[in-house]
């Protein structure tokens, strides 16, 4: 089952995207809804700072959750 993506969800990117400095797994913020399927999504330091912003493809992005899943 497929999730979607949803506004401030947490994200870490399934591929690299070395002409943007962004390694696989990198973490980032669901900011913004572009498109059917197209997110802004932003990427901070420890220490909140911005330092990447871009929009990305959902199959570019996997949801990561931090609770246990419930039947």
């Amino acid at each position: 089952m497929k999730n979607k993506v949803k506004l401030l969800d947490v994200v870490a990117l399934t591929q690299e995207l070395p002409e943007k400095d962004l390694r696989l797994g990198q973490v980032g913020t669901v900011v913004e809804f572009l498109a059917p399927d197209v997110y802004e999504v932003e990427f901070t330091d420890n220490d909140g700072r911005t330092y990447a912003e871009l929009a990305l493809r959902e199959e570019q992005l996997l949801v990561l959750h931090y609770e246990p899943a419930y039947a």
